[in-house]
Order: structure tokens, then C-alpha cells, then sequence
């Protein structure tokens, strides 16, 4: 079976991949990162120009129906370039979650304007620290409202509307769709490790909501296969961050010359960057196969989706910090772009959950007898 992607997926991964390196330098992502502004608008504007938010759309909700092998190889370059965008909060997370599950009238309202880049989507989860169960969700939907708060949501600050899991009258949950305009909304931003990715607390009072789809008890169910779905695309934009730091260590090492020689040829150098590829290719081979998965809808997707997840955390928080530890202490200041990618690498291992949780959720969906 042949994992690998088409010439016409490539070409779209190049191109996107020009845009990008004419964009979005390290400077564009230390201006968000500095808070000279909320995120990359010229960024997010290259990718609005080219489409790319409409790449898994269907065509008659305004996408160009390329599919999901090419939104793979889009987030590759996304998480390779880190840029600064809400990209993945509005189109692996909102709008997964309106293709799965929004009614008709709901996927022509919201569709077409996330597939030209006219709005942003995020999706509302967290309430606390500690990991969210079905048990842990308070925020409440009464009488046509949404009343509580999340802890951080991903792009908050900057969201048009987010898809908020709420409990129905003290019972069932269920995904609620909220405009974030609303006077009753109140957002917070909150400080993380990586300050080029917003993050915001959001405060709702009686805020208008509309429930996704037609089923108030699914919530739970709903948010398990939108995180599967997100994982498969973020695991892509890690394996793009693993493989620039690599990159990143590769030519610093070939460069930098240590009693006479590149510091590359020195034998623990050698070892740590074997490692480094070595996680890389493991990460890439599993993100292959889960991009199959999502593209075929096969039921082999929840197990795909772990496994890639758990890989591609693992590989960029390798190639990340071990990046740092090539440049030496260099590698430690705050003139060098290393701490950008160890920086990205943490705050995407904990956006749909930590490793912990990826890694519970693998060995539950492994068959039978095979989780020793």
C-alpha cells in the first residue's frame, strides 16, 4: 500500500512553502511573539490569496475540495515556517467540527466564509488545569444562553466564534456555536510558553448560542472525533517543526568549527542528530499513515491518530531541544531562533492534550493482546 502523497499535493506543499519563506522569517513570528501585533495578518492574508483555508471545504460550501492529503502537507509548512496564524483553531478545529456535525443551514452559514478566510473559528474546551473529562465540563447552556468560563482556549482572543462544549440544563453535553462578538463575552489573555500563538480566557454571561447539529447528548462524542480529525493535522505541522530544527542543527553544526573542524564531526554531536532523524522518520512514517486514514475515512483513524500524535510530540520536542544543545550556549540566548521552535514544540503538545493523554488513548484503541 502506498502512503506517499500525489505530484499535484506536492506541488501545492511548494507553493505554500514559497509563500511562507517570503512571509513569514523569524522576524514575523518575533513581531506576534513580542506582541507588536495579536497575530501574522500578512501572514494569514498569503494564505487567504492562495486558498488554503478552504483546501478540505467541499466545493458546494465554498472550499475547492482538494482534500486532506493536501491540508497535511499544508500544516507541514505551517509548523515548519511556525507561523503565527489561527489556522489551526479555525480550520482543523471549527471547521472539522461544522463538516462533521453542523446542520445544512449551519455549514452554508459558516462554511463559505471560514473557506475564504472571512472569519476565524476556535473551539472552547478547558475549564481547568487538570485534564477534561465528560465529568469536569460546568459551563452551562439555559434558555438560549451559554453562562461560565474556559480557561484557554487557542486563539480566543483573536476568534470570531468559537464551538463551545457546554451541559444542557445541568445534563447532557453538547457543542454550542457562539458569536464572539457578543457584549456579553468576555475575553483574557492568557500568557503561555509560546507567546506567538494566542491564548485567551473566555467569560460568558447568558451569551447567545445555537446548539451544532440536532443532537443535545452527543457533545462528548462530537469533541473526541474533531480532536482525532486535529491531531492527524497538527501531528503534520510538528513533524514540519521537527524536521527545521533538524535542519536548523545540520547546518549550524556543518558550520561552526570547533579546534579546527565542523563541530559535526564530532561523535556525540553525530549521535544526538542520528536520534534527532531517527524520531523524525518514525513521526513521518505514522503521520503518512494517519493522513491516509483521515483522507479514506477508514475506522483504522482513532488508532491512526493516536500513534501519529504521540510520534510527532515525541520527535519535535527531541529535534527542539536538542537543537539547543548543537548550538551550544548560543543556542541558549534570545538572538537565536532555537527557543522559537523548543517554545512552539511545548505549546503544541499540550493544545488537544498532553502526551499522557495521547498515550492512554493508543493503548486503549490498540487490539486486543497487542497493548504489551
Amino acid at each position: 500500500m502506498d502512503f506517499d502523497f500525489s505530484q499535484d499535493e506536492k506541488m501545492i506543499r511548494e507553493q505554500v512553502r514559497k509563500m511562507l519563506s517570503a512571509r513569514c522569517d523569524s522576524g514575523a513570528v518575533r513581531s506576534v511573539f513580542e506582541g507588536r501585533e495579536a497575530y501574522a495578518s500578512h501572514v494569514w492574508q498569503g494564505l487567504v490569496e492562495m486558498g488554503v483555508m478552504a483546501t478540505a471545504i467541499p466545493e458546494e460550501y465554498g472550499g475547492v475540495g482538494a482534500g486532506y492529503p493536501s491540508l497535511c502537507l499544508v500544516a507541514e509548512q505551517l509548523g515548519a515556517h511556525l507561523a503565527p496564524t489561527p489556522f489551526s483553531s479555525s480550520v482543523y478545529l471549527a471547521t472539522e467540527a461544522l463538516l462533521l456535525f453542523g446542520t445544512e443551514a449551519q455549514k452554508q452559514a459558516w462554511l463559505p466564509r471560514l473557506a475564504a478566510g472571512e472569519i476565524i473559528g476556535t473551539l472552547a474546551v478547558t475549564e481547568t488545569v487538570a485534564q477534561a473529562t465528560a465529568d469536569s465540563i460546568q459551563l452551562a447552556f439555559a434558555d438560549g444562553g451559554l453562562s461560565g468560563a474556559k480557561l484557554i482556549v487557542p486563539d480566543g482572543g483573536i476568534a470570531d466564534f468559537a464551538l463551545v462544549l457546554a451541559r444542557a440544563n445541568g445534563g447532557a453535553l453538547g457543542l454550542y456555536i457562539t458569536d464572539l462578538q457578543q457584549d456579553s463575552v468576555t475575553r483574557e489573555a492568557v500568557a503561555t510558553v509560546d507567546p506567538s500563538r494566542n491564548s485567551s480566557s473566555i467569560t460568558f454571561a447568558q451569551s447567545s448560542a445555537q446548539l451544532l447539529g440536532a443532537a443535545p447528548d452527543q457533545g462528548w462524542s462530537q469533541l473526541q472525533q474533531v480532536l482525532d480529525r486535529a491531531a492527524v493535522l497538527l501531528a503534520f505541522e510538528q513533524l514540519g517543526g521537527a524536521q527545521a530544527a533538524l535542519d536548523m542543527a545540520v547546518n549550524y553544526a556543518q558550520e561552526r568549527f570547533a579546534f579546527g573542524r565542523p563541530i559535526g564531526s564530532f561523535q556525540a554531536l553525530k549521535h544526538m542528530m542520528a536520534d534527532m532523524y531517527v524520531a523524525l522518520k518514525l513521526a513521518e512514517s505514522n503521520c503518512y499513515y494517519a493522513a491516509w486514514a483521515l483522507a479514506t475515512g477508514s475506522a483504522e483513524l482513532p488508532l491512526a491518530a493516536a500513534t501519529a500524535r504521540v510520534a510527532a510530540i515525541q520527535a519535535f520536542q527531541l529535534c527542539a531541544r536538542d537543537n539547543i544543545q548543537v548550538h551550544g550556549g548560543m543556542g541558549f540566548t534570545w538572538e537565536f531562533d532555537c527557543h522559537l521552535f523548543y517554545r512552539r514544540s511545548n505549546y503544541l503538545t499540550l493544545q488537544l492534550g498532553g502526551l499522557a493523554e495521547w498515550e492512554n488513548k493508543l493503548v486503549d484503541r490498540l487490539p486486543a493482546g497487542e497493548a504489551a
